[in-house]
């Protein structure tokens, strides 16, 4: 064999096996992409996943170059292309669902102290808040917050608009507290996912879109019916990430009048959907949480 064909050989032998190596970079990359799922829980940045692809693949294009190779210049290309990708899209970040459960005990724990101090025997009502494009002087700004009445007696009627305006936390006439839903910050998710204020849509867009966010985009249950039924709106959770909350366990008793952040939030966009106040007329729940129901009933605001 010649000096020219056995350097002709030789470099196909070293294109080949870089080639191969790339490819089973290329595999173990792909790998990599199908775990992003732990690899976001356990933090790690999509820069160094970009990285990851950067690298081989300005190499295997630099290789390309010089050894004037298509195969090369193709995954090359690739593998820029999905690393310049991964710089761009930044993963999600995820929190355990128990985690979750655990900062909202803290905060039922707190209201039933309160309600158990003030000997309140009442019920909670979701009161509606103004749209955010409607015009208010400036004394009634704070009837643009959704605000709890939890009431001391069961028959109380809903508290004055100027002791809600000024944002009060005990209410005199009748005696009550205002709070703010342990849901809120659900609803503002939920809205962002909707893309416009609830106070926008009707009742029915409402019930149809709303379980399907909730379980599909922002995971917080694996099941959610919804349903009107005559004046009342039915809602069942199947296995919620707030599940806890309602074993005897925690003993919460605001839980069962107030719902858990999930049924509150549900409360809310019910609330400022149909522009009344929104109160839970009862509730069911399985053992150890799995299934809960919820009847909401309307009050006049």
């Amino acid at each position: 064999m010649s000096n020219n064909e056995q350097e002709k050989h030789e470099d196909e032998s070293t294109k080949l096996r870089t080639t191969q190596y790339l490819i089973e970079t290329i595999k173990h990359l792909e790998a990599e992409v199908q775990n992003l799922k732990l690899i976001k829980k356990k933090g790690i940045p999509s820069e160094k996943i970009g990285t990851a692809f950067l690298i081989p693949g300005v190499l295997s294009l630099i290789y390309s170059i010089l050894k004037e190779s298509q195969i090369l210049a193709f995954i090359g290309l690739t593998l820029t292309f999905w690393g310049a990708l991964f710089f761009f899209i930044k993963p999600a970040r995820y929190v355990k669902g128990n985690l979750l459960d655990s900062v909202a005990t803290s905060s039922y724990i707190t209201i039933d102290r309160i309600i158990k101090d003030l000997k309140f025997k009442g019920k909670s009502y979701y009161i509606p808040p103004y749209p955010k494009d409607a015009y208010l002087p400036e004394h009634l700004k704070g009837l643009k917050e959704m605000v709890v009445f939890i009431s001391a007696y069961p028959e109380s009627s809903m508290p004055p608009i100027e002791d809600m305006a000024k944002s009060k936390f005990m209410i005199k006439n009748p005696n009550g507290i205002c709070i703010s839903p342990p849901g809120l910050g659900i609803l503002d998710q939920i809205e962002k996912e909707l893309r416009t204020d609830t106070t926008n849509i009707d009742i029915e867009t409402l019930i149809e879109n709303l379980p399907s966010i909730l379980t599909e985009n922002l995971q917080l249950a694996k099941e959610i019916e919804m349903k009107k039924e005559n004046s009342k709106i039915y809602l069942k959770i199947t296995n919620s990430i707030y599940k806890k909350l309602y074993i005897k366990k925690q003993n919460l008793k605001s839980i069962h009048f107030l719902g858990c952040p999930l049924a509150s939030a549900i409360a809310c966009a019910i609330a400022k959907t149909t522009s009344k106040a929104v109160t839970i007329h009862h509730n069911k729940v399985s053992a150890e949480g799995e299934t809960i129901e919820f009847w909401y009933s309307f009050e006049e605001s």
